[in-house]
């Protein structure tokens, strides 16, 4: 691709590689130094020069060492003078902070937003914000992308038959909804409250599941919490085997060998918008990519096309 610059930061060089590769075009380390008093410093090492720059980073731990980074290689870009400078973020991880739900706490995910754009982000390409608001809460032009696709032509593959989807809580029912007419089957919800990082309670589950297979879909798993006692639950009401999907999978504190160490899970499959961490033997956790999506969009975006093919929902 011609006057295109394409840089892969620190968090996910993997990704960007994978990108890259379906664009045809090299991936740019960037150059970081670290210096005694633990600053950091970036350097681009290809010309930026009146070109189409995208920065690959995802907000991934540890964030706030990849988001200065993220935030040094933006104002690098727009040093060089690049013509317009667009931030691949697969994902952001502050865009669970969208609200204020508690006295005096901070809404992270405007306030990353703005420092995006201070530092000379011209355009956002994500996937899977946890929060639909989160969109507006940037400035410049953003282009919101979904796994929902890639995951539902993975699940194509089995017999959905008496399969029926369920999102854990009412905050995902839309895209869980989505989701199950891609798959021409039915969905239900669970009825979540959040006590703390690490504590929900699912009180319910509005929907038909007992005797039913069951597709558990989420944006994002971290520690499993919320899977897990969604899973309590659908035993309860007499769910069949179940299968575990999301597009963001962080499995943070072993939450892989938690979740497939329960004898109804038969998989749980991700996709690569972040590292997966290294999975134990019998897991059955299976990772697709997003990079054909994204390098799809980072193409549709520098040659002036339409992007709603892909990030619109079905």
């Amino acid at each position: 691709m011609r006057d295109i610059t394409v840089f892969g930061g620190s968090a996910h060089p993997r990704l960007a590689a994978a990108i890259c590769s379906h664009l045809g075009t090299p991936p740019h380390p960037v150059r970081v130094t670290r210096f005694a008093n633990d600053c950091l410093e970036v350097q681009l090492p290809a010309n930026c020069r009146e070109r189409d720059v995208f920065i690959i980073q995802p907000l991934v731990p540890p964030v706030q060492e990849n988001l200065v980074e993220l935030l040094l290689m933006l104002d690098a870009a727009r040093g060089a003078s690049a013509a317009r400078t667009t931030v691949v973020m697969p994902h952001y991880a502050y865009a669970r902070s969208d609200k204020k739900d508690a006295p005096r706490i901070s809404i992270g995910g405007r306030l990353i937003a703005d420092l995006l754009v201070t530092a000379g982000a011209d355009r956002v390409l994500t996937m899977a914000l946890h929060s639909p608001q989160v969109h507006g809460f940037f400035s410049v032009p953003v282009d919101h992308l979904h796994a929902l696709r890639e995951l539902a032509a993975y699940f194509r593959r089995y017999d959905l038959s008496g399969t029926v989807v369920v999102s854990p809580d009412l905050g995902y029912a839309k895209q869980a909804a989505a989701f199950a007419r891609l798959l021409g089957v039915g969905v239900a919800m669970g009825a979540k409250q959040r006590l703390s990082d690490d504590r929900v309670v699912i009180g319910s589950v509005m929907g038909d599941v007992a005797g039913r297979d069951v597709i558990v879909v989420d944006d994002e798993i971290a520690r499993g919490t919320t899977v897990l006692e969604l899973l309590d639950r659908l035993r309860g009401l007499g769910a069949g085997s179940v299968r575990v999907a999301c597009t963001h999978g962080l499995f943070a504190a072993g939450a892989v060998e938690r979740i497939g160490g329960r004898p109804e899970v038969e998989e749980i499959v991700c996709t690569d918008t972040v590292p997966v961490p290294e999975a134990g033997a019998g897991s059955g956790l299976h990772v697709l990519s997003v990079a054909p999506a994204f390098a799809e969009a980072m193409r549709r975006i520098h040659d002036g096309e339409s992007v709603s093919a892909l990030f619109d929902a079905p």
